[in-house]
């Protein structure tokens, strides 16, 4: 072969790798894809922040950055799985649950499919979702703790994936409320993690606790770290209460922030491999964004 043609051939080779590295990861080659996510703004006060563009946005995945083209307000509809602990820890505090659930079911009326699940003892279904009142209110009625019963948070909550993620849903969301007694699921934390990420559900948990104690079973423990690496990997809150009387307040701040998400929509390049980890923040430094951090598999197709 002439050293001509040799230099055709390999500037020729080099045009087409180049056109199709363009193609995978320019925008303009027609392969990049839009993918949604939701974020909640809040400012030091811990208020909603609801003025922000798509330009106060940050955006990576595994550390790469992506172009946000759109910020505006999520209007999908939420489906919320509410586990509510009727276990003896719970027992001192079930009068103030039952208020700051009303609270929280009349902030989110309209906006949510709302269902009622209870753990105390196995887990069971009070309410499926709805968006009724009365039957969330009837629901509310028959939360009783159980004196002699130990807590299974850690079934509820992959029972609560399990039917969000067979149930599609684009904002799915778990609220646990619980005490700090015994735990009795047979769980490993790494297996709720799983389950909470194949379901792409947001969870928030809130455990009233009148002191902090050592951990001392390896239930109680499995429970803490799912709570602790599940909220910060979905982009939930963990609220660790001194007293039951800071349940309402608490669930209405959450109301909050659920009815004031932000939809951002960003543009991915078309990749062999997914990306494992996004992390969305603001750039305004003194605003906290609270959004999941398992990325989006299906891309955007909605208007």
């Amino acid at each position: 072969m002439s050293v001509l043609r040799s230099c055709v051939l390999l500037t020729a080779i080099a045009a087409v790798g180049n056109s199709i590295a363009i193609a995978q990861e320019s925008p303009a080659g027609g392969t990049a894809q839009e993918h949604v996510i939701y974020a909640s703004v809040l400012n030091k006060q811990g208020l909603p922040v609801t003025n922000l563009r798509a330009s106060d946005f940050v955006v990576r995945e595994e550390g790469v950055e992506r172009e946000v083209t759109r910020a505006s307000p999520a209007s999908e509809p939420i489906r919320i799985a509410v586990l509510a602990d009727t276990s003896r820890a719970m027992e001192p505090y079930i009068y103030d649950m039952r208020r700051a659930l009303r609270t929280f079911f009349q902030e989110m009326q309209g906006n949510a499919d709302i269902a009622l699940f209870e753990f105390g003892e196995r887990p069971a279904r009070l309410v499926d979702y709805t968006r009724d009142p009365a039957l969330l209110e009837a629901g509310i009625g028959r939360l009783f703790a159980r004196p002699a019963s130990g807590a299974y948070v850690l079934d509820a909550i992959i029972e609560a994936s399990r039917d969000l993620r067979t149930h599609e849903s684009a904002r799915p969301v778990i609220v646990v409320i619980s005490g700090q007694g015994a735990e009795f699921s047979e769980r490993y934390h790494q297996d709720v993690l799983e389950a909470l990420r194949a379901s792409h559900a947001t969870l928030h948990s809130i455990v009233v606790t009148r002191r902090r104690v050592p951990i001392l079973s390896d239930g109680v423990r499995e429970r803490e770290l799912t709570f602790s690496e599940g909220t910060e990997l979905s982009g939930g809150r963990r609220e660790d209460l001194l007293t039951s009387m800071s349940l309402a307040d608490t669930l209405k701040d959450l109301a909050g922030d659920l009815k004031t998400q932000y939809r951002l929509v960003y543009v991915r390049p078309q990749l062999l491999i997914p990306p494992d980890r996004i992390d969305v923040a603001s750039r305004k430094p003194q605003l906290i964004v609270r959004a999941s951090r398992v990325p989006p598999t299906i891309p955007n197709r909605l208007p």
